[in-house]
């Protein structure tokens, strides 16, 4: 990342951002077919379809500081992948499978809220309110999906889930 200004460190996170969402968008709905929980399934769904809204909003946001919507990797985000990839490659049981594929979701909406709430500090910042408006809408939507997921969590009976090796 380079960067001279405020302008630039807000770009690269968009960019950052822009990538996170695309990818995120395939993962939901990998994670959509692992499990088999059906309240986790159908949050994973439903916010897949917000994680297009949210790829959406980006490109509005670039349109709007007049800069092109490209992507910029972010390695926290492929790590987590990695992490889950390296997880499945186990072939755990289905109920421990469904407690992890909570568990990195939940990863996932944590990364996603900082980040949305830094560029939305920035943007603010910066007088970019149309942009700063729809961040906000991202942010919110992400921490629905935290407290969704911390819910749907709650009702885990985790005495089925086996405790040691």
């Amino acid at each position: 990342m380079t960067g001279d200004s405020l302008d630039d460190l807000f770009y690269e996170g968009l960019k950052e951002m822009y990538y996170v969402e695309n990818e995120l968008f395939d993962a939901l709905d990998e994670l959509a077919t692992e499990v088999n929980d059906g309240d986790l399934q159908n949050a994973f769904e439903e916010h897949r379809g917000e994680t297009k809204r949210h790829v959406e909003r980006l490109q509005h946001v670039f349109d709007h500081i007049g800069e092109p919507a490209k992507r910029e990797q972010l390695r926290a985000l492929d790590a987590l992948v990695e992490d889950h990839e390296k997880f499945v490659d186990g072939k755990p049981n289905q109920e421990l499978r469904n407690l992890f594929d909570k568990g990195i979701a939940e990863k996932f909406e944590h990364l996603e809220i900082a980040a949305y709430g830094n560029l939305l500090f920035m943007a603010d910042k910066l007088g970019h309110d149309e942009a700063a408006d729809l961040l906000k809408k991202n942010l919110r939507e992400e921490r629905d999906m935290l407290d969704e997921l911390k819910t749907i969590g709650e009702q885990y009976d985790v005495e089925s889930v086996p405790m040691q090796d």
